[in-house]
């Protein structure tokens, strides 16, 4: 395929606001591509070349995706910058240098106007971005200008762009995964039909171009054989909400496993111990990968960040190759006392990382086990997976430990292990039925969290995506914001939902941390994926996760979360406040609109009592 139709494409999913649309155009976009192109096309649409999970980023900075242009149609970095100030969006500026410099045209017979005979193709595009990301060392700055100008040189318009925008992460397709699976099983069974198999493909790679490819190549009965793949994170099960330990013995029946809550960093450990240049062997690596490494619960690449974690997991993991979850939390082993989440916050940094890894060392404390030497386990019970996580921690262990776990059997049982939780300064507890699967990326009641109440109606915080910005008046002004509107995620179609303003209970410093995010997230319309009653001053791209409590959830009619087709009612948080950024999520791992019902009916029940 060339890039110029991948780029028509672009403009007619850039434009549509409809998700619905949105699946129709990309449908019929898979259908034109190549089994060698649909991966390639999936990562372009996310505005990457690699996976999240992959460490390759394109590294350029507004001032040399300007200084490219320039170098491209013959003007000034300053004249780029000018243009790209005045239109909103570099993109926009290049395309408009494009069309006025002088490219080989050729006269289209039809419609008679004079299109670029542009013959770059998808694969050329990719790989000429690609080597951009892997240019390092010295000169790596002209080397990456270079790449991008003589790439631009050679595109049309409209694929300029495109292209221009990728390098910054400013490609707005609004386009959320599940959408993307929709329209893969669109485009070869005409329905929505393989969207689960699909699915299910995904949360054990997290890999969305490797699922398209691996579809194309060897069709549902090939999709349906995914496994886990060392390398490739895994997305993490998801654990429900119940009232009260009552309600957690109903659902979990008379005999339960049930683990301290930690209140650290979920940490996914990926261990290979065997020989040889494992990105060969890995589908869509794009670099050799490392003996051991170790990804947040948003798939991101955290190994360079815990090298206390990585040599314990090497000295101390008893197993050729394994995939484990924790959670790693500061730790002082001479009082044996949890150190507050502010403190175990501090370890994630990109400099000074060694350091901060002696005077504050973690513990990963691990609670499952996923793959062990070359064989996923996850469809095992979580007995089984248990007892063969146990056989490759041993008990004297200082730094890969595992999770306490008891046997229980009564809402008395589970009373008295929270308060011991609770006592040593942890979040409260983990229940878990004990012939339950791994469901990745699942959220169900195999997993149940039991938390301490909080003050006021609501006994648990919620997780929001920031959705738009309201400016700042008075004080607030030099801010540049005033307040929020935020959102939940509602997972069956794939768009975020509001359910709050948020005006009060952030420092000025997190009111300047708004601003910045919402200067680098700001979006020039309501994104496709986001319904909404009311309008911000302006809108921002649902990706950031804010954690908030609340003091209880009410019904409303301007809100959109779970909103009555007939009534039009919503649900609402009445009095949220801040808790913390979010960072180890994505904004599809926000609270759902399902979890937003359920909190709802508890917190009916609990006050009828």
């Amino acid at each position: 395929m060339k890039f110029a139709k991948l780029a028509e494409y672009f403009e007619k999913l850039e434009a549509t606001p409809k998700r619905l649309e949105l699946v129709d155009i990309l449908s019929q976009l898979f259908k034109e591509a190549s089994n060698d192109e649909i991966g390639k096309i999936c990562y372009l649409i996310q505005g990457r070349v690699a996976p999240f999970f992959e460490p390759v980023e394109i590294g350029m900075a507004e001032n040399m995706v300007a200084t490219s242009i320039a170098s491209a149609y013959k003007t000034t970095k300053e004249q780029v910058i000018k243009s790209y100030r005045q239109l909103g969006n570099i993109g926009l500026a290049a395309q408009k240098l494009s069309k006025n410099s002088k490219f080989p045209f050729r006269l289209e017979t039809r419609s008679r106007q004079a299109i670029p005979n542009s013959k770059l193709s998808v694969g050329h595009v990719f790989n000429g971005l690609l080597a951009i990301a892997k240019s390092g060392g010295v000169g790596s700055v002209e080397k990456k200008i270079t790449i991008l100008s003589d790439l631009l040189k050679k595109l049309d318009p409209i694929s300029v762009k495109h292209v221009v925008n990728i390098p910054l992460g400013t490609l707005r397709l609004g386009i959320g995964d599940p959408t993307v699976l929709d329209a893969l099983s669109m485009s070869k069974v005409g329905d929505k039909s393989l969207r689960k198999v699909l699915e299910e493909a995904y949360n054990k790679t997290s890999d969305l171009g490797y699922v398209a490819e691996h579809f194309f190549k060897h069709g549902e009965t090939g999709i349906r054989k995914t496994e886990l793949i060392v390398g490739k994170p895994v997305r993490p099960a998801l654990a429900e909400r119940l009232p009260s330990a009552e309600e957690a013995v109903k659902r979990l029946g008379n005999e339960f496993a049930a683990e301290p809550k930690f209140d650290g960093f979920r940490v996914q450990v990926h261990l290979d111990r065997s020989s040889g240049n494992r990105a060969a062997r890995l589908p869509g690596a794009t670099k050799e990968k490392k003996v051991v490494e170790l990804f947040s619960r948003n798939l991101e690449d955290m190994t360079h960040a815990f090298p206390d974690l990585v040599e314990g997991v090497t000295k101390e993991v008893e197993a050729k190759s394994a995939i484990m979850e924790g959670e790693a939390i500061a730790y002082n082993s001479q009082t044996q006392e949890f150190l507050p989440f502010q403190e175990t916050t501090k370890r994630r940094r990109k400099y000074k990382v060694e350091e901060m890894a002696k005077e504050l060392p973690l513990v990963l404390f691990a609670f499952d086990l996923l793959y062990l030497n070359g064989k996923d386990i996850t469809g095992k019970s979580h007995k089984e997976r248990r007892k063969l996580l146990e056989s490759i921690l041993n008990k004297d262990n200082s730094v890969i430990r595992l999770a306490e776990e008891r046997v229980i059997h009564s809402a008395g049982e589970i009373q008295e292990f929270f308060n011991e939780a609770i006592s040593e300064g942890l979040e409260g507890l983990m229940l878990k039925k004990l012939d339950s699967p791994y469901v990745a990326g699942g959220r169900g009641f195999h997993w149940i969290k039991y938390k301490r109440a909080q003050a006021g109606e609501l006994n648990d915080t919620v997780d929001v995506v920031l959705l738009g910005i309201y400016s700042g008046r008075g004080k607030r002004t030099e801010f540049g914001v005033g307040g929020l509107l935020v959102g939940v995620y509602d997972a069956k179609k794939d768009e975020f939902v509001t359910i709050s303003r948020i005006g009060t209970g952030l420092t000025d410093d997190e009111f300047r941390k708004m601003h910045e995010i919402g200067t680098k997230l700001k979006a020039p319309h309501k994104p496709a994926r986001v319904r909404s009653k009311i309008e911000p001053n302006y809108w921002v791209e649902p990706k950031v996760v804010l954690e908030v409590y609340a003091d209880e959830i009410t019904k409303s009619p301007i809100h959109t979360a779970g909103s009555d087709p007939e009534t039009g009612i919503g649900f609402a948080l009445r009095f949220p406040r801040l808790v913390k950024f979010r960072d180890d999520k994505r904004a599809e791992d926000a609270t759902t609109v399902d979890e937003i019902k359920k909190l709802y009916s508890n917190q009916y029940t609990k006050n009828k009592k």
